[in-house]
């Protein structure tokens, strides 16, 4: 595959801010910042692990639309704005991503776009690279 590709989420950031879901170039796809919005631009309701369910399932579900799945994530950041949240966003992680093992980031931030978002997610793929 040759040339740059983009994915989209329907995230009302993605037009007013000018950035894409998702890239990718070659064989590897990055994933921008997805936070729990839903598909109405609404933000998820629930705590974190609900959160970071609508995060990774955004997050997968542009990896797959460029041609990637789960087992191609190499790289995963999760930002959190309550560390006592680090435990119920792993284990959705792990849901998620355990299987491939990315070398993965969990870090506290002071805020995010919506003052009610807990999580923010980030990740990275390479197509194949699941294959050794």
């Amino acid at each position: 595959m040759s040339g740059r590709q983009r994915a989209t989420s329907g995230s009302p950031y993605e037009a007013t801010f000018g950035f894409a879901r998702a890239v990718r170039e070659g064989n590897r796809i990055i994933v921008a910042g997805t936070g729990p919005v839903e598909p109405d631009g609404s933000t998820t309701p629930g705590g974190a692990a609900e959160q970071a369910e609508r995060c990774c399932t955004t997050i997968l579900a542009a990896i797959e639309q460029l041609g990637g799945s789960a087992a191609d994530v190499v790289r995963t950041r999760m930002l959190l704005t309550d560390p006592a949240d680090q435990d119920a966003v792993g284990a959705v992680h792990a849901r998620f991503f355990g299987a491939a093992r990315p070398a993965a980031t969990m870090a506290g931030v002071a805020w995010l776009c919506r003052p009610e978002w807990k999580v923010e997610i980030e990740a990275e793929a390479v197509v194949g690279s699941d294959q050794a």
